[in-house]
């Protein structure tokens, strides 16, 4: 399984800070993700980067149980 880290809104939405998640990618992993914390942190993933072990990643990266999944939301700010 692979480490979950949200920050800012996807935190809220999940009611979590870290989780672990499985899936052989990381479209794999992010849709359990999606399954447990629901429709509101599906909407906050759409405007979010998704990160792969400090890095953006594409969605059919590998995930192993040693990785770090990210998801940065958008930041706004003056």
């Amino acid at each position: 399984m692979a480490r979950l880290l949200l920050l800012g809104p996807a935190h809220e939405a999940a009611g979590t800070r870290h989780d672990e998640v499985g899936g052989d990618t990381l479209d794999g992993a992010l849709a359990e993700a999606v399954a447990r914390y629901g429709d509101g942190f599906r909407e906050i993933l759409e405007v979010s980067q998704v990160w792969l072990n400090g890095a953006p990643a594409r969605s059919d990266a590998p995930v192993g149980p040693y990785d770090e999944i990210a998801v940065l939301p958008p930041v706004s700010g003056g």
